[in-house]
């Protein structure tokens, strides 16, 4: 594909995002793995992590329904979203896991993870970052999320990934890499979709 068509591709998304509401193009990337996987059901309480500036959490609150719960947590300060409960905080946090405990009356249907490290263009580092905030992500799961449900995690590709790979499949079946089509060309992201939590 032509850096042109990469571009078009692109802003296409970004436009999307600005005249549907969405407050980053992201929000296609959980549309996509969501018409592919099913993950989110009416009802569901979800929990997003690192979900500034919320437009996974926009995407989940559709989905649940007011019967459903979504619970959105970042360090950074995320703008208010109609039906979605904020916490500022670090997800790894014994407090803020209790918060979340709190907010979702007891234990979570879904995590999403869209969490990512401010990239510094040094590969390593960044994909080390990136592994990290992954087993955050699911030692998280672990702790919240019903038997049988699922897990969403983004993560950067590269020599460690097998490992956190294997980790998740430890905990989960059927697990899945995917990149949705919303995912730039370039990017070298991807997403491990979880499903069937087998409980600790």
């Amino acid at each position: 594909m032509s850096h042109w068509r990469k571009q078009q591709r692109k802003e296409t998304y970004f436009q999307r995002a600005k005249q549907e509401g969405y407050r980053a193009r992201s929000a296609y990337k959980l549309i996509q793995i969501q018409q592919k996987f099913r993950i989110l059901r009416h009802g569901n309480v979800v929990v997003d992590l690192g979900a500034a500036p919320g437009s996974w959490s926009q995407v989940a609150i559709q989905e649940v329904g007011r019967r459903g719960k979504v619970i959105a947590i970042d360090l950074q300060e995320i703008e208010p979203i109609p039906g979605v409960t904020i916490l500022q905080g670090d997800m790894t946090d014994p407090t803020i896991q209790a918060q979340i405990i709190e907010a979702a009356g007891g234990q979570a249907d879904v995590i999403l993870s869209d969490a990512a490290p401010s990239t510094t263009g040094v590969k390593l580092r960044d994909h080390v970052i990136s592994m990290e905030l992954g087993h955050a992500a699911l030692d998280v799961a672990k702790a919240l999320l019903k038997p049988g449900r699922h897990l969403v995690i983004k993560v950067f590709q590269g020599e460690d990934l097998p490992q956190l790979i294997h980790d998740v499949k430890m905990a989960f079946h059927p697990v899945k890499i995917h990149s949705p089509k919303a995912t730039r060309n370039e990017s070298w992201e991807t997403f491990i979709v979880a499903r069937g939590f087998k409980g600790e």
